[in-house]
């Protein structure tokens, strides 16, 4: 390992790092400080958000065929300080005020070269088995994978730029555009940050639902222009409605539920856009093709994102968003497990719960 330089204090040794050790248990281990090599910088980790992916993994132990087959650290969505550099890196120095991009890919691979990284079949994504993540007070990231932030942005506001990212990448694969009707399905975390994204890109009319009144009171904040209970309107119905009989130009799927798709699928207009970025929980769902095809709706899958951490850290920089009022639960790292329960059984009134590895 080669010696860093620019090291404003001298380094801890050992860490605190939340590791989970099955599925549903989560302990506190000390561990050794690591050092970055040449192309790499150290991060004193500020803020994790806690993301769906995570509490899949805390419940189940897997996504698909990611597997939790040793123990690992789970976190993705997150900030930091530059704690220290490697003898190559030039664009980052310790001090600077970062958000991680939390994948990191070969860059010699077809889907790298085209641009499309969020591809590449050998990315090592944060809390990703075998991959270990970020609910750790120090960790290494390739310096091209971690961005710098003004000093007006929050760390909290910078780790929510994962899943805004989400929203930039399904706006742009959707060619989503000013002026045009949008509806959300679902109004997670994810799809709270896609109401962002879209009033970013600009879009008159942003139409969500949900079953819950909290989020969607929240949805109301990030900009959305119509919020339907579905415990209590019929979405299609209202969309209609909005509309003038015409359905909207573009529908995401943020929730990951069958009915929620079907719903986003038939709000279209003829000739309309649907983007799934939600995932169901079984691999196959029944779909209309007949009016996919009568309709000829274009269908865009939505794989976490690329090249969108700049424009998302310029868009929350603004101050067009409101972002801080989605954290609703703070946790030290020492509460990594009660934070993780927060997020799996959702109590009232809970939005983003976010965790605090170096102090709240």
């Amino acid at each position: 390992m080669r010696m860093t330089r620019h090291e404003p204090y001298e380094l801890p040794v050992t860490m605190k790092a939340a590791v989970m050790t099955k599925p549903g248990h989560i302990i506190i281990e000390e561990q050794p400080v690591p050092r970055p090599s040449a192309n790499e910088v150290l991060v004193k980790v500020m803020a994790v958000g806690v993301c769906g992916s995570d509490v899949h993994y805390f419940e189940h132990g897997r996504i698909g065929r990611f597997i939790v087959e040793k123990p690992i650290i789970l976190g993705h969505e997150c900030a930091g300080m530059i704690a220290a550099v490697g003898e190559d890196v030039s664009r980052l120095k310790p001090g600077d005020r970062v958000a991680i991009e939390p994948g990191v890919t070969c860059g010699r691979c077809q889907a790298c070269k085209e641009g499309r990284y969020n591809l590449c079949p050998d990315v090592q994504f944060l809390a990703t088995p075998p991959v270990d993540g970020a609910f750790v007070q120090y960790m290494v990231m390739r310096e091209d994978m971690v961005f710098a932030i003004p000093d007006h942005l929050t760390y909290e506001e910078a780790a929510m730029n994962e899943p805004f990212s989400v929203g930039i990448h399904a706006a742009r694969r959707s060619k989503l555009a000013p002026g045009t009707t949008l509806a959300i399905m679902g109004m997670g975390p994810v799809g709270l940050m896609a109401v962002a994204a879209a009033k970013s890109f600009g879009v008159q009319t942003i139409i969500v639902t949900d079953l819950e009144e909290v989020r969607l009171e929240a949805a109301r904040r990030m900009g959305a222009t119509h919020t339907i209970n579905v415990r209590h309107e019929d979405a299609l119905t209202v969309i209609k409605e909005i509309t003038g009989g015409i359905g909207v130009d573009t529908a995401w799927e943020t929730a990951g539920n069958p009915k929620a798709l079907q719903s986003a699928l038939y709000s279209l207009r003829r000739g309309g856009k649907l983007a799934i970025v939600g995932l169901p929980a079984q691999d196959e769902i029944a779909i209309n093709v007949p009016f996919i095809a009568d309709n000829e709706v274009d269908i865009y899958g939505i794989f976490r994102y690329a090249n969108t951490y700049p424009a998302g850290i310029a868009f929350l920089s603004s101050g067009q968003h409101d972002v801080m009022s989605l954290i609703t639960d703070r946790y030290p790292l020492e509460e990594t497990q009660q934070a993780m329960e927060r997020a799996l059984y959702n109590k009232s009134g809970s939005l983003k719960v976010m965790v605090y590895p170096n102090g709240m």
